[in-house]
């Protein structure tokens, strides 16, 4: 069911995407392949990040079309039930090229329920 609080969910997903930066910093393609503890820190964060999306419903869709809304929500269920099929490279192709334009998504759109709430 979409979450009637989109502003919540978005914070979660920037608050995830901040812990994944925590997880990984000062760590290369290299050293987050050889960290197990790392890459399970990283897969929790993401499943969160794709649950957060999957309670926004296609609410960012139409908003945010850069973003591959169906992607980050199916992730958890790859993350869930292909997970032995995951590969830490492309895990780490996710967080140095994905992260960011999903963080500024989510940013623009918290000013924006802002801004329309101050307005209306």
């Amino acid at each position: 069911m979409p979450t009637t609080d989109p502003e919540r969910r978005l914070r979660d997903i920037i608050q995830n995407i901040n812990r994944i930066r925590v997880h990984v910093a000062g760590m290369n393609a290299a050293t987050f392949g050889a960290s197990a503890i790392a890459q399970d820190a990283v897969e929790r964060c993401f499943g969160r990040i794709s649950e957060a999306a999957v309670k926004l419903g296609t609410y960012m869709d139409g908003r945010y079309p850069a973003i591959p809304w169906v992607d980050v929500r199916s992730l958890g269920n790859v993350l869930r039930h292909e997970y032995d099929d995951v590969d830490e490279e492309l895990v780490w192709g996710m967080i140095e090229t994905d992260l960011e334009p999903l963080r500024v998504a989510c940013e623009t759109e918290i000013r924006r329920l802002a801004s329309s709430a101050s307005t209306g």
